[in-house]
C-alpha cells in the first residue's frame, strides 16, 4: 500500500513540470502569429517535444522582429536626408533672338525720280564719228577724258562708220574701272519687257554717273516735236532721264545746234530695234 502511494507521488512530480514547460511553448507559439498550435494537447509532451517547439518559435520571433524593423525603416526617412528641390520648369518657348545690327542688311538706297550728268559735249568731227562721239560723251560723264581719235581706233571705225553696240560695249569697259558695262541687244520691236529692262538700265547707269550709248536707226520724235531721221544707222548718249525713267535725255553728236534734247524710252526702245545698246 505505501509502495503503490509513492509511485502515484513520484508519478505526478515527474509529469507536472512537462505539463507546465508544454503550456509555456504553446503560448509563445501563439504569440508570434506563425499559426502553431501545441495546446490543448491529449497527451503530455516530451522534453524532447517540449524544447523542439521553444527552439522553432525563437527563429520566427526574430523575423518578425527584424520585419517589424525594416517597416519602421522604409516609413520614417533618416532625418540627416536633405529634401529633394523642386524641379525647375522648362520655359516653353525659345526666347526671340535680336538680330545682330552688324549683321543686319540695309536697304540700298532708292535712286533719285531723275537726275541729268554733267558731261562734255562735242558734235562729231566727221560724218562717220557719231560712235566715237557718243562713246566719248559717255566717258566724259564718268569723269573719262579722251578725244573722238583716242577712242575711234579701239571702235574700229571706218568711213562704213561703227559695227555695233557690242565695240561701245567693249571699249567703254578699256576706260571705266570694274567692266560695269553690258550689251543688251534687240532683234526686233521691243516687248513690254525689254522697255522696262531699258528703263532700269538707263536709272541704273545714270545714278551711277555712267552714260549709256545706243545704236539706233530710222525716225523718232522728241518731246518737243522734233523730228530725227536716221535711216542708215547713228549712235547717241543717254546722258539723263526724268519721271524715273519713263523720260531720257539725249546727247546727239549730228547737230550742234540741237545736242540735246527728250524722249520717251518707249520711243527710244523702238528707235533701238534691230540694234542694241550698251549700258
Amino acid at each position: 500500500m505505501k509502495h503503490h502511494r509513492r509511485r502515484q507521488l513520484r508519478r505526478l512530480t515527474i509529469g507536472r513540470p512537462y505539463q507546465l514547460v508544454a503550456g509555456s511553448a504553446a503560448a509563445l507559439v501563439l504569440a508570434t502569429g506563425t499559426g502553431v498550435l501545441v495546446a490543448g494537447a491529449d497527451q503530455p509532451p516530451t522534453r524532447h517535444q517540449t524544447s523542439a517547439a521553444v527552439i522553432e518559435a525563437a527563429p520566427r520571433l526574430a523575423d518578425v522582429a527584424s520585419r517589424s524593423h525594416a517597416r519602421a525603416a522604409v516609413a520614417s526617412p533618416s532625418p540627416s536626408a536633405s529634401p529633394s528641390p523642386p524641379a525647375t520648369a522648362r520655359p516653353s518657348a525659345t526666347p526671340r533672338r535680336t538680330a545682330d545690327p552688324d549683321l543686319t542688311r540695309t536697304a540700298a538706297p532708292k535712286p533719285p525720280a531723275s537726275k541729268v550728268l554733267d558731261y562734255d559735249y562735242q558734235a562729231q568731227i566727221t560724218y562717220y564719228y557719231c560712235g566715237p562721239a557718243a562713246v566719248r560723251h559717255a566717258l566724259s560723264a564718268a569723269g573719262v577724258d579722251r578725244s573722238q581719235d583716242a577712242v575711234a581706233g579701239p571702235l574700229g571705225t571706218t568711213e562704213m562708220g561703227t559695227n555695233s553696240a557690242l565695240d561701245t560695249t567693249r571699249v567703254l569697259n578699256q576706260f571705266v574701272k570694274g567692266d560695269p558695262y553690258r550689251t543688251r541687244m534687240f532683234p526686233g520691236t521691243p516687248n513690254a519687257a525689254q522697255v522696262a529692262q531699258l528703263r532700269a538700265d538707263v536709272v541704273t547707269a545714270i545714278t551711277a554717273r555712267r552714260g549709256v550709248v545706243a545704236n539706233v536707226a530710222g525716225d523718232a520724235t522728241d518731246t518737243d516735236g522734233g523730228w530725227h531721221s536716221f535711216p542708215g544707222g547713228h549712235y547717241i548718249a543717254v546722258i539723263g532721264y526724268r519721271d524715273s525713267g519713263r523720260l531720257v535725255r539725249i546727247a546727239d553728236s549730228a547737230d550742234p545746234n540741237l545736242p540735246e534734247y527728250w524722249i520717251t524710252t518707249v520711243d527710244l526702245a523702238n528707235w533701238i530695234a534691230t540694234r542694241g545698246y550698251s549700258a
